[in-house]
């Protein structure tokens, strides 16, 4: 966590092994509550957010430095937000939200390359990711998936968040997160399928 917080700017909190930088006593308090509760959230929920983002953007170096950028920006934020017991939520939509804006930046390159390139593109950074090949298949086959749909199975079947849940971090109705649930589990369910038992998105 030390390392963490040189890298990332964000004062060290006094259980990293560093003391805090003075400063008056209401700022020094304000700064200790969001360094702590901002370790709690990086040691409980690191490799659940990176899963996370890489089930969106398919490149495990990326989904990091996502997941780092989005713990860091609710830091900088953390005095305004309305409730600190939803910061978790708040640290999920964050990392969709720059999830989102990673894809449309490797889309722009990635259009920019075939142009300059023509047909014979180097594969892509995200093709060697996690290594294992079902589950390769599987991203392959999330990535098929309009953006919303991709979106919301990752939050349903991966982190099991209930379906307000998924409107809230999402920022859309249950009505919507329904719709696009279905119409996702329907696209994905015959490839899943083809790839084995287990991988159903009706279990």
């Amino acid at each position: 966590m030390t390392a963490y917080a040189a890298t990332t700017g964000i004062a060290p909190h006094p259980t990293w092994g560093v003391g805090v930088n003075e400063a008056s006593p209401d700022a020094t308090d304000a700064r200790a509550d969001a360094d702590a509760a901002i370790e709690a959230l990086y040691l409980a929920h690191w490799n659940q957010l990176v899963r996370l983002s890489v089930l969106l953007v398919h490149d495990q170096g990326m989904a990091e430095e996502i997941v780092q950028d989005a713990l860091v920006a609710v830091h900088q934020k953390w005095d305004r937000l309305a409730d600190h017991h939803k910061a978790l939520a708040y640290l999920r939509q964050a990392v969709v939200n720059r999830s989102r804006s990673a894809l449309r930046h490797r889309g722009v390159v990635t259009r920019y390359l075939a142009r300059q390139q023509g047909p014979d593109v180097a594969p892509g950074a995200d093709q060697p990711v996690l290594g294992d090949s079902r589950r390769r298949m599987v991203l392959d086959a999330l990535q098929q998936l309009p953006r919303r749909q991709r979106e919301v199975l990752a939050l349903r079947y991966y982190l099991d968040l209930s379906e307000a849940e998924i409107a809230e971090t999402l920022g859309i109705s249950r009505g919507a997160v329904k719709s696009h649930a279905s119409r996702g589990s329907a696209t994905l369910r015959p490839i899943l399928e083809g790839l084995g038992p287990d991988l159903r998105t009706d279990q």
